[in-house]
């Protein structure tokens, strides 16, 4: 754990953070360039497919937070999550998350950007340092390993089907593109994601990300065009428009306003 990372509410700047494991390397090397220190959170990966759990779970992760007195603001490093994040809602501090869909946002940097590299390349999956270490990803580490399971489980014939309907989703896929910030497994994951695209005969890129967006919700550095900045008494719903997120108040009625690029007080 880096030492800018305080696990008490003993010194730092009131800001607490709560963020997804797969982000785990690229948030700790974010606060540890910072001077202040943090109360940090990091939930296991994989919640994004029980969104219900993970609204749960976030919800409690918050008000633990909030039962600090020293915190006054919160940062989730989540992006919408399957809309597992809808419905979160303060009721002490002030709470931001970026406008995303989901974690590959925050490593790129912006939406422009990732919506951007999508239309020009359809078909991409997205690996990056902490995806490969959290999950494994399709390549042939999967496939032996699924089959050597379904085959346990269910005979050789049931597993063939089965491994012939796991690989049927590959199909709508035709580019790995890794994605990094300069922190945590690299090369390894370089080398394990090119093996993985050559097995599946996709394409191979790498990206560089950015810091920029993480390092900004990091330090409290919240403006309405890149944050949704929900107050207490609000919680967070999906727009279904390119803002992605808003902030209503609990009985519905929208007070999070048009993004407009203005810092929050």
């Amino acid at each position: 754990m880096s030492p800018n990372i305080a696990a008490t509410a003993a010194s730092y700047s009131g800001l607490g953070v709560i963020a997804c494991d797969v982000l785990r390397d690229e948030v700790e090397f974010a606060l540890s360039q910072e001077s202040e220190n943090k109360v940090i959170t990091f939930m296991e990966q994989g919640l994004h497919n029980e969104p219900a759990r993970l609204r749960s779970v976030l919800q409690e992760a918050v008000q633990t937070l909030e039962a600090q007195p020293g915190i006054t603001r919160i940062a989730l490093v989540y992006g919408l999550c399957s809309g597992g994040l809808a419905g979160i809602s303060p009721r002490r501090c002030r709470l931001a998350m970026p406008r995303a869909h989901d974690c590959i946002t925050i490593l790129l940097g912006s939406r422009d950007r990732y919506d951007r590299y999508v239309r020009e390349h359809p078909g991409t999956y997205w690996y990056s340092p902490g995806w490969n270490r959290c999950h494994l990803p399709p390549g042939p580490e999967r496939y032996r390993q699924l089959a050597e399971r379904y085959t346990a489980q269910y005979g050789p014939d049931n597993a063939q089907y089965l491994m012939e309907t796991e690989q049927s989703w590959y199909r709508s896929y035709r580019n790995a593109a890794w994605v990094d910030m300069g922190c945590g497994a690299i090369e390894a994951g370089i080398e394990q994601t090119r093996q993985c695209a050559r097995w599946l005969n996709w394409s191979f890129e790498r990206l560089r990300g950015d810091r920029e967006l993480l390092l900004d919700l990091l330090a409290g550095r919240w403006d309405q065009d890149r944050f949704v900045i929900v107050e207490p008494g609000q919680a967070i719903e999906m727009t279904g428009d390119e803002n992605i997120l808003t902030a209503v108040t609990i009985d519905g009625q929208n007070i999070g306003g048009e993004p407009d690029g203005v810092a929050a007080p």
